[in-house]
C-alpha cells in the first residue's frame, strides 16, 4: 500500500487515479512514500526516509527544495505543458488589455452610472480617452519557446500578427511544434528592437532572476507592451517602473502582483491567474497522479527537474531502480555484483543529468537480499528499489 501526502487541493479527476485498493491518500497521511502539491512550500518541510517521490501538479518548482530532494534521493516531477493552453489563452486577453486599455474602460462606465450620468449618451465622447492598437499586423517577441511558447507563437500568426522567437534551449520537440513562419532568433537583442509586444515565457532560476532589467528594457522599442505570465521575480521591478514613466515600455501586464507595481498608472495586475481554468487544473492533476504512480509501480522516472528521465518497459521477474552519482565506473560496478549469481541482466537502462545518474536493471530472476543489500552498500550509491 502507497501512502500519497497531498499539501494544497488537487482536482478529483487526478486523484480518482489512484486505486484506492493500492494506494492511501490525503492531507493527513504520515510516513508518505509520495507527495502531491501545486504552490505550498516544502523548503522547512522534514521529508520521511520513505518518501520517494514529489510530483508538482504544474510547471514552476521554487517551492521545493531540489538539490535536498536529490541528495536523499528523492524524485521531483513537474507538468510541463498540461497548463499552456490556459496560459497562452491569458496571454492574449493580456495583449488586448494592454492594448485597448479595456480595465480602465470599464471602470469609467461604472463611474458614469454610479455619478447619475445617461451613459449611453457620454460612450461616444468617453471612449476617446481609451483608444488602442490592434495586435494585426504588429510583431510579437517571444522569450521561452516551450508548450506555451509555441503555442502563443503559431496563434499570433493566425491573428496576423509577425512573429519572433528566442530560446536557446530549444528542443527538438519544440522545434517541431513551432510553425515555419516563426523567425527563431539567436540573438536576443534582435527581437527587443523589432518587437511592439513581448512575452515571456521561462523558468525563474538564478540565472533568469531580473533578467528583464535596465539594460534590457534599454534595448526594446519604445512604447513596447510588456507581459510577464511567468514568474514576477525574472522582471526587475524598479528597472520596469522606471521604463514605465519615461514611455520606454508603455503598459505592463503582469501576473504577479505587488505593492510596488499595482499603484502604477501603466501597470495592468492579476492575481496569479495563468493556469485558474477548471481543465488546466485537471490537466495538472492527471499528469502529476500518472508520474508518479509510474515512479512507485514501476521505477520510471519521466518530467523530472532534478533527476535524469529514464524509463523502459518492464521485463524479466525483478527490476531495481539504482540513484547514484554521476561517476566512472558504477555501471561496471552494479552488473558485478548483480550476475555472482549467474543471473541475467534481460534489460537496463541508464542515464545521467549533472551530479546524479539513474539506473533501471531488469532480471532474469531473483537476486538474494545480501546482493541488494551490497548494491546499497556500493560507494556513490544514494538509493536502491527493488520492484
Amino acid at each position: 500500500m502507497y501512502r500519497i501526502k497531498t499539501f494544497n487541493k488537487i482536482s478529483p479527476i487526478g486523484l480518482q487515479r489512484f486505486d484506492a485498493e493500492n494506494y492511501t491518500v490525503g492531507d493527513d497521511v504520515q510516513e508518505e512514500n509520495g507527495i502531491l502539491v501545486r504552490s505550498a512550500k516544502l523548503h522547512d518541510y522534514a521529508f520521511p526516509e520513505s518518501l520517494l517521490g514529489i510530483s508538482r501538479a504544474g510547471a514552476g518548482v521554487n517551492n521545493i527544495p531540489l538539490e535536498r530532494c536529490s541528495e536523499s534521493g528523492i524524485a521531483v516531477f513537474n507538468t510541463p505543458g498540461a497548463n499552456a493552453n490556459a496560459v497562452k489563452e491569458l496571454v492574449f486577453c493580456a495583449m488586448l488589455i494592454g492594448s485597448r486599455d479595456i480595465p480602465d474602460a470599464l471602470t469609467w462606465v461604472k463611474e458614469q452610472v454610479a455619478s447619475g450620468v445617461e451613459v449611453a449618451n457620454v460612450v461616444e465622447k468617453g471612449k476617446a480617452a481609451f483608444v488602442g492598437p490592434e495586435l494585426y499586423k504588429k510583431t510579437i517577441g517571444i522569450i521561452g519557446l516551450g508548450a506555451i511558447g509555441s503555442l502563443v507563437g503559431n496563434l499570433a500568426l493566425d491573428l496576423g500578427m509577425d512573429v519572433y522567437g528566442y530560446d536557446p534551449y530549444l528542443s527538438v520537440d519544440a522545434a517541431l511544434r513551432l510553425d515555419r513562419h516563426i523567425h527563431v532568433v539567436k540573438d536576443l537583442g534582435e527581437l527587443y528592437k523589432r518587437a511592439d509586444y513581448i512575452t515571456i515565457h521561462i523558468h525563474y532560476t538564478k540565472e533568469t532572476e531580473k533578467m528583464i532589467d535596465e539594460k534590457a528594457i534599454a534595448q526594446m522599442k519604445r512604447g513596447v507592451r510588456f507581459i510577464n505570465l511567468a514568474r514576477g521575480e525574472i522582471v526587475d521591478d524598479d528597472a520596469m517602473l522606471a521604463a514605465l514613466d519615461t514611455g520606454r515600455v508603455s503598459v505592463y501586464v503582469t501576473d504577479f502582483p505587488n505593492n510596488q507595481l499595482v499603484p502604477h498608472p501603466h501597470v495592468v495586475a492579476m492575481p496569479h491567474l495563468g493556469a485558474s481554468t477548471p481543465e488546466s487544473e485537471q490537466n495538472c492533476a492527471v499528469m502529476a497522479v500518472d508520474e508518479l504512480k509510474d515512479y512507485l509501480e514501476n521505477g520510471n522516472i519521466r518530467n523530472s527537474v532534478n533527476l535524469p528521465n529514464v524509463s523502459m518497459e518492464r521485463s524479466g521477474v525483478m527490476r531495481l531502480c539504482i540513484l547514484h552519482r554521476n561517476v566512472p565506473q558504477m555501471l561496471a560496478g552494479i552488473t558485478a555484483l548483480l550476475s555472482q549469481d549467474g543471473v541475467n541482466v534481460e534489460n537496463l537502462s541508464n542515464k545521467s543529468r549533472g551530479d546524479y545518474a539513474y539506473t533501471i536493471v531488469d532480471l532474469g530472476a531473483a537476486v538474494p537480499e545480501k546482493v541488494v543489500e551490497e548494491v546499497r552498500g556500493m560507494p556513490n550509491v544514494i538509493r536502491v528499489r527493488v520492484i
